[in-house]
Order: C-alpha cells, then sequence, then structure tokens
C-alpha cells in the first residue's frame, strides 16, 4: 500500500525502511528509503515534487522530519532530487551528492544561494569523491560505493554497514505492475522486467562487470534498487551478478547505425 513502510532490516536499534508507490498519475514510480540508527536518520534518493509531501508524511510517521541528518542523492535525475529545495527549507539535513553534481544543486535549490541564520546553505552539502567515502550515521556509517556510469558519469550507491543492504541506485532496476519493493523470487521471470533499461542505460559490459566485482567483495545480503524489485540472499544476488557480468549493453551495442543523419 502506497505510503505504507516495507522493513528491510530491524534489530531494535538499526532500520532500514523503504516506501514506494507514491507517485500518483503517470510519474515514474521508484523507492525512496530511510535508514534509522537510534536518534540518527538518513534519506536515501528522496525524490521528485511528486514524492515530497507523500514521502514526508510516510516517514514522519516514523521520525521528526526537520531532525533528518543526512540526504543521500545517487545522481542527478528528476526523480531522485528534484525536490531538494524542498528538503533544504524544511531540514538541515547535509547533502551527501558527486562532487561532479555538487555545484549543479543551486539549480534544484535556490535558497542555495542565500544565507541561512549567517550560515552559507553550500556549506551543508557533502561532496563525495570519485573513490567513494564512509559517511557516519549515529553509532553505524553508509559507504558511498563507486557506481560511476551506471547510469550517471557521478554515480553512488549507497552500502549500509550494519544492515549489509547496498542501496544500488537504478542497478538492478526493474519495472513490475505489482509488488514494488518486494523481494524477487523468479529470477529467470523479472530478467525480462530488467533487460531493456540495462541494455539502454548501462554504459558497457566491462563497467558492468567492475561493478559486480567490487559488490562481490562486499557481501552484501540484500541488493535494493530505486525501481521495482529487490535481491535478496546469496544465491539470488549471485544469480544477478552474473547476469549483469555478461550483458551487453551501452556502448556495446552502438554502431554507425545509430549514428546517421535523419531523412
Amino acid at each position: 500500500m502506497a505510503g505504507q513502510a516495507i522493513t528491510l532490516y530491524d534489530d531494535g536499534t538499526h532500520k532500514c525502511l523503504s516506501f514506494s508507490n507514491l507517485v500518483e498519475g503517470s510519474g515514474i514510480q521508484s523507492n525512496q528509503f530511510l535508514i534509522i540508527d537510534g536518534d540518527h536518520e538518513a534519506v536515501i534518493d528522496p525524490g521528485g515534487e511528486l514524492t515530497f509531501v507523500p514521502l514526508t508524511m510516510a516517514i514522519g510517521r516514523h521520525i521528526s522530519v526537520k531532525d533528518l541528518d543526512l540526504i543521500l542523492c545517487s545522481h542527478q535525475d528528476p526523480d531522485i532530487i528534484a525536490s531538494l529545495g524542498h528538503w533544504t527549507q524544511r531540514t538541515n539535513a547535509k547533502i551527501a551528492i558527486s562532487k561532479l553534481w555538487a555545484r549543479f544543486v543551486p539549480h534544484l535549490a535556490s535558497n542555495f544561494a542565500q544565507k541561512e541564520m549567517g550560515r552559507d546553505l553550500y556549506e551543508r552539502l557533502i561532496q563525495l569523491p570519485d573513490e567513494g567515502t564512509s559517511i557516519a550515521l549515529g553509532n553505524s556509517r553508509v559507504l558511498a560505493v563507486p557506481g560511476h556510469f551506471l547510469h550517471s558519469v557521478g554515480n553512488f550507491q549507497f552500502f549500509d554497514v550494519k544492515s549489509r543492504i547496498l542501496f544500488s541506485g537504478d542497478m538492478g532496476a526493474s519495472v513490475v505492475d505489482s509488488d514494488p519493493g518486494s523481494a524477487v523470487r523468479n529470477f529467470d521471470e523479472h530478467v525480462g522486467h530488467m533487460a531493456g533499461f540495462h541494455r539502454r542505460y548501462m554504459v558497457s559490459n566491462k563497467i558492468c562487470r567492475l561493478w559486480a566485482d567490487m559488490v562481490r567483495e562486499l557481501k552484501p545480503a540484500m541488493i535494493v534498487p530505486q525501481h521495482g524489485q529487490y535481491f535478496e540472499g546469496p544465491e539470488m544476488i549471485e544469480r544477478f551478478l552474473n547476469w549483469i557480468s555478461n550483458l551487453e549493453c551501452g556502448i556495446d551495442l552502438m554502431g554507425s547505425n545509430n549514428y546517421r543523419v535523419p531523412n
């Protein structure tokens, strides 16, 4: 049900929650995520204008929105961060985003050009270096993991160390009509919901293989994308990593026929 949290992890002091189907009408559906560690919280990929009100209402059942600590942004797409202007006004949260996209944030949040209580709002940005970094959250931490060219040139995924969940952005995304935000049960059937998107949006097989090798080092318990269903458990995760490692996509599929002057 829209607005209802899906609990991905809960050990009593540390929680990871997912929210799905918050967009009404013809907008692209996406999943938003909330990590809670004690009295500290982070939202991952808060979404666009269509998501802001229903998401704040939904997470407001779990935390005080104005006390939010972090907003973690995987990349620059509208369905990822177009609502940042609202979040900067409603919260004092720091915003973590690739250093490549940090300078574009004022285009989404005009109040970044102003002073608030004598403080430059630009100071609220955590500009993520290309190699990634570790971000403290309460008594835990979140790793900003490189996901460059999957699909954005400055792209990050977020690995919650305590739950061992990799929030993978568009990698692993799928278009499903029912049960978004739930676990994949039939991988062979699920491939049909992923293949077209990954062939078009992921840059090349080389980058996919490098990414998959890195993820195997993390040994995630779940891979949870921004769209559709997630992968849980060693067998399902390895099937996905094997599939993406062997997928021809992006520039692998491009040739001279794709670059011709139109008639």
